[in-house]
């Protein structure tokens, strides 16, 4: 008995030591706040709640009326639980694609909506976080941000399955809005559009190529952004400004604003935010260098990206 009873405490540390090594169990999501991240840390992925999600409104985004009254309608659609498409938002960089995702967080939040920003290298836990809230009453819209792949990566499967569904039926109350700069999601090369050219021992690449194109037909509704032209840009540098605090719209400022576009080699809703930025920062830091005062604010929504 005494050796077995040695056997046991011995058993015992050895699983102490074990414990100390395993993950902690994750936690539950704290329901309570209205957008989440997907996150790691210390060995265990979950829901990581952001207390102060982007406060941007659909009011601070400009020359978008048509791809706005689009992706509204079709999220107005989902929070009433009426039938609504997935989503792929594609384009020029920094026409406000992201912002306008995160705009309708702010403006339909009271109505139910919820959302997760999930990574493009996490797209394949998709379907445990489709299990997480599965049961839950709130609309989830699960946001992936500048998406793009290359051959075999892992999420291109994962996120087919959540688009059309697997033997298991895709959530009623989740649906995946992704940005990204190009509409096909998956590389394309030259060679893929001569059938007639075999590579390898591939027997039909043309197969392949379709099977390319296929994902980004899994989104129901597309929506394209735009370059701006040079009175666009102008107009949102001009509100941006007025966020600021600064009212003053001259010939001056509209010259620092053009200059501020060809260093950057963009017109854009971010480019005229950094100007923004920019200009009333160092307007404020030379106002404080001789004692007067400049009335200005943070803007309300932040960056237009």
């Amino acid at each position: 008995m005494p050796d077995f009873e040695g056997l046991i405490a011995r058993a015992e540390a050895l699983l102490q030591r074990l414990e100390i090594l395993l993950p902690a169990p994750a936690e539950a999501p704290d329901w309570s706040a209205t957008a989440w991240r997907w996150q790691h840390a210390n060995g265990r992925s979950y829901l990581h709640a952001l207390l102060n999600p982007h406060k941007i409104r659909l009011a601070d985004l400009h020359h978008l009326d048509e791809q706005k009254a689009r992706i509204v309608g079709n999220t107005r659609q989902f929070v009433h639980g009426f039938p609504a498409n997935n989503v792929l938002l594609t384009g020029a960089r920094g026409t406000g694609k992201s912002s306008l995702v995160k705009a309708l967080l702010n403006e339909f939040s009271p109505d139910g909506l919820r959302l997760i920003e999930v990574d493009k290298q996490d797209l394949h836990a998709l379907p445990q976080i489709v299990e997480l809230v599965r049961d839950r009453a709130e609309r989830f819209i699960i946001f992936c941000d500048d998406l793009s792949f290359e051959a075999g990566d892992a999420g291109y499967k994962a996120l087919k399955v959540v688009l059309d569904g697997s033997l298991a039926s895709t959530s009623e109350n989740v649906l995946v809005y992704a940005t990204s700069n190009r509409r096909h999601l998956m590389p394309e090369f030259m060679q893929e559009n001569l059938e007639t050219r075999y590579l390898g021992e591939e027997i039909r690449p043309g197969d392949t190529t379709e099977e390319k194109v296929s994902l980004s037909e899994r989104f129901g509704l597309w929506l394209s952004f735009y370059a701006f032209d040079q009175d666009e840009y102008l107009d949102i540098a001009r509100q941006w400004l007025a966020d600021f605090g600064i009212e003053t719209w001259d010939d001056q400022t509209r010259r620092a604003a053009l200059q501020f576009s060809l260093s950057r080699g963009a017109r854009s809703g971010r480019v005229a935010y950094q100007f923004a930025c920019d200009y009333a920062g160092s307007r404020a830091l030379a106002s404080m260098a001789t004692g007067q005062v400049q009335p200005e604010r943070s803007p309300s929504g932040g960056k237009r990206s």
